[in-house]
């Protein structure tokens, strides 16, 4: 089957979802004629108005509770409709691993925005930190509503920033004006030294950038303090080194390692405490079952706990 384009809106109730699809299905160069499964899994102020469209094309179906947010719904509408695409306003209150198990394979995620009120955004992420961080750490764009004038942009830039590292980031004024953030963010440690040194404090960061462009470490020896896990099934010259990284809240909290080899590495024991210096490569490594990174090692070291044992963002 043709595979099915999905344009995902996340973000909570009145933080702009609802106006921002009106326009955007309001607009030709958008709305060409397709026709469009308009899928709601929430109930907010605002209503569509279908009348203002370009074409009569938009097909609004709504999902009321998670257990209806199923692959067999989705495909119902889609057949009910025809649909060469969806749109989607995700319920904020719901992870979003809950839409993604749900979607059919061929659909297929096109685009991903996620829209927050400036005035509570770093409320919701105070009180709801594991939901916060959801919706933004796989959005291509995050925006901010509704903006004073002249305020303080950090707090919100920082925000994105612990979740997402490639994320665009928009903040929409009072006005109707829309400054896109354009600040740097030079890593905290530098690539490009003979020796990459990852203090403790930055493991997390580095665990996140790493992931997300490999080519920017393969061939770079990388000084760190890690957690070593062995078993059984590790051969007796591979190791696992990581920290555990708690990206949102306790509940959360996971293993971020990756294999080393070094011809000494029976000597080490699960939960030993090392400094390795190592050589990163990316390729086909007899602890995956697919290409992923992994170290050589030059030198490992036994070391004290760090003073904070679990890495975070923030």
């Amino acid at each position: 089957m043709k595979d099915i384009p999905i344009y995902l809106f996340t973000g909570f109730l009145d933080s702009g979802k609802t106006k921002f699809i009106q326009e955007t299905l309001e607009d030709e160069r958008f709305n060409a004629g397709e026709k469009t499964l308009l899928l709601l899994c929430e109930e907010g102020e605002e209503e569509y108005d279908l009348s203002k469209m370009p074409y009569q094309n938009i097909y609004i179906r709504k999902i009321e509770s998670k257990t209806d947010l199923t692959a067999k719904n989705i495909e119902k509408f889609l057949k009910e409709t025809s649909a060469e695409r969806v749109i989607v306003e995700y319920n904020g209150m719901w992870l979003l691993e809950e839409l993604f198990k749900a979607l059919p394979r061929y659909c297929i995620i096109s685009q991903e925005i996620c829209f927050f009120e400036e005035s509570t955004a770093l409320t919701y992420n105070a009180n709801m930190r594991q939901l916060v961080y959801d919706k933004i750490s796989t959005a291509e764009l995050v925006v901010f509503n509704r903006c004073p004038e002249n305020f303080d942009f950090m707090p919100l830039h920082k925000l994105v920033r612990g979740a997402n590292r490639r994320s665009n980031i928009a903040y929409e004024y009072e006005n109707g004006y829309v400054k896109y953030d354009d600040l740097e963010d030079p890593l905290p440690f530098d690539v490009n030294a003979d020796v990459i040194e990852i203090s403790d404090i930055d493991y997390a960061l580095w665990f996140q950038d790493m992931m997300s462009d490999m080519s920017k470490y393969i061939g770079k020896t990388l000084k760190f303090k890690g957690i070593v896990a062995r078993d059984g099934k590790i051969p007796d010259d591979t190791f696992v080194v990581g920290r555990h990284v708690m990206t949102c809240c306790a509940d959360d909290i996971q293993y971020c390692g990756i294999a080393c080899d070094w011809n000494s590495a029976k000597t080490l024991k699960t939960n030993d405490w090392i400094i390795v210096t190592a050589k990163l490569s990316v390729g086909n490594h007899k602890l995956y079952r697919s290409k992923g990174p992994y170290l050589t090692a030059t030198a490992v070291a036994l070391s004290s706990k760090p003073e904070t044992e679990v890495a975070t963002f923030y």
